[in-house]
């Protein structure tokens, strides 16, 4: 019985010491680490594949095709090939799935936020630390062929934005902020001069002044059956701004969740208040605040700078017919702020990674594509067809680039004169952007800030009671919809669900436990055998 016994312990115990063989390697499968390589190699093809967003914008799908065709002459052995898509979203889900299977691409145009949860997935992304200061293949490299900017042509402020976790994952692309889009006739009829600098105060009275109505129950500002004061496109940004804008909570760099605070509850009072009177609302809701503000149904219109030429009269991109556009005049105002004298404005605009592969000669291939990407030909030429601007210092002091913005208003496409007053916008304001922390988990976090003014607005609408015991309630039902209260916050303790153990951890468990349980009861039964002995 004692072999017995002995050989079930040793069975159980081998089956301990083998499973972690088998389980061990539970997260930690992928490539290996990139490597820089001695150099590419002249001799071999290199086929990588470039995810891309156009916005469905025609000029931006040539001037990547444009881009890729004159790389390629370049680098006659490497062949890019574009996917594009229309939705930054799409291509996260995309990117998550084919993480999975292995099938990333090669370069793909991102948000930091999106890189935040690729990184998870060891050695899936490239960071590009070594790769941007190789003195030969790096940013104003020996050995590339082409007039790259060198690390220090980078504007500081967005390459720092490209930052996680100590290494640089990323190169910018282009940017933009949010520009607050002004019909100057119609705040002046209302009696007023628009500031050089918005505030809240200000958006909220004008907005609640425009309300007013004549006898047969049309707007007196506009004539028309339809006003809404001031739309917000993007609910998360409107959030994040102000709370930024009043030094108040929403996350830290540890990933610790504090929105959820008084400031937060004070500012959703403040919309529901304007939402209740009709004076507010949000895309979401109502629908694109471009073509409310053209057709002159609207006095504010918050979106981003990149938007411009969906802004104004003159809009060469308006989306509503041309029968339905009123005439007036197009102000480019930075957004509202609390306090003038410290403005903030949110910094937006998609950034490029690089995904490691197992051969490291196709992962400098792709870096090359990548930093082919920030040239002074595909950064003005890209730039001029939104209100982005350039994220070099080469490319905006260049004689090009300068004489493009000088060209203001002369014609309605690419010279447009709101698209070129939103570049200058944001270059004029460069220092005064900012950025929200980047963590596994911020994508949810901002999804949730956008959230709260929806569900408030939303409410309001359907006359529901707006108060401390509504804010709370909708705080906690935001936490649990985007599992919030399983990261860190300042009022929960809590670090980020891990989800269940893996099955061979699970067996692994089990079978320590059940050898336990046989050694216990060897000795039991050696016990009792004993004492019937004596």
């Amino acid at each position: 019985m004692r072999k017995g016994f002995l050989k079930i312990i040793a069975s159980f115990m081998s089956a301990a010491l083998i499973l972690p063989a088998l389980t061990g390697c539970h997260g930690k499968k992928g490539t290996a680490e990139f490597t820089m390589p001695e150099g590419l190699d002249p001799n071999k093809t290199y086929e990588i594949v470039f995810w891309a967003k156009n916005d469905t914008n025609i000029t931006q799908t040539k001037i990547y095709n444009q881009a890729i065709e004159d790389f390629e002459k370049l680098y006659p052995n490497i062949k890019v090939n574009l996917r594009l898509y229309t939705d930054y979203n799409k291509i996260y889900n995309d990117v998550i799935t084919n993480i999975s299977t292995g099938t990333t691409p090669n370069v793909c145009i991102t948000y930091p936020d999106h890189i935040a949860t690729y990184k998870t997935g060891n050695n899936v992304v490239v960071p590009l630390d070594s790769l941007i200061d190789d003195p030969a293949y790096g940013l104003g490299g020996s050995e590339v062929r082409f007039d790259s900017p060198t690390r220090e042509e980078v504007i500081p402020e967005y390459l720092n934005e490209c930052v996680l976790d100590g290494h640089i994952f990323a190169l910018p692309y282009m940017r933009s902020t949010e520009a607050c889009y002004v019909n100057k006739e119609y705040v002046e009829a209302l009696g007023y001069e628009i500031p050089d600098t918005l505030t809240w105060d200000f958006i909220w009275e004008v907005s609640e002044k425009a309300l007013a109505k004549n006898p047969d129950g049309t707007y007196v500002v506009n004539g028309k059956d339809v006003m809404i004061p001031f739309i917000y496109k993007s609910s998360d940004n409107m959030l994040i701004t102000m709370l930024k804008q009043q030094g108040a909570g929403y996350s830290d760099d540890d990933g610790n969740i504090l929105i959820f605070n008084d400031t937060t509850k004070q500012d959703l009072l403040t919309i529901s208040e304007h939402t209740k009177t009709g004076a507010f609302s949000t895309f979401k809701i109502s629908g694109y605040p471009g073509n409310f503000f053209n057709a002159g149904e609207c006095i504010f219109a918050i979106d981003s700078t990149a938007g411009a030429t969906w802004m104004g009269s003159d809009a060469p991109l308006s989306d509503i017919h041309e029968n339905q556009i009123a005439r007036f005049t197009t102000v480019v105002k930075t957004v509202p702020q609390f306090d003038p004298s410290t403005p903030y404005m949110i910094s937006q605009g998609p950034s490029i990674c690089v995904f490691n592969k197992p051969d490291s000669g196709e992962v400098l291939a792709s870096w090359l594509f990548a930093q082919y990407m920030i040239t002074n030909d595909v950064q003005i030429a890209y730039s001029s067809t939104e209100g982005y601007v350039p994220v070099t210092s080469k490319a905006r002091n260049s004689a090009e680039y300068k004489e493009y913005l000088s060209r203001s208003g002369e014609d309605n496409s690419l010279y447009y004169s709101v698209k070129i007053d939103a570049a200058k916008l944001l270059l004029d304001n460069t220092s005064n952007t900012f950025v929200t922390p980047v963590f596994n988990g911020s994508t949810s976090l901002r999804n949730a800030a956008g959230q709260l003014i929806e569900n408030t607005a939303k409410s309001t609408r359907r006359g529901q009671t707006i108060d401390d015991k509504y804010i709370e309630s909708l705080y906690e039902d935001t936490k649990s919809l985007y599992r919030l209260d399983q990261l860190g916050s300042n009022d929960m303790n809590s670090k980020e669900d891990l989800g269940p153990l893996p099955l061979g951890s699970k067996l692994l468990l089990g079978s320590i436990g059940t050898a336990w349980v046989v050694i216990v009861a060897y000795f039991i039964v050696q016990f009792v055998k004993k004492k019937r002995a004596d």
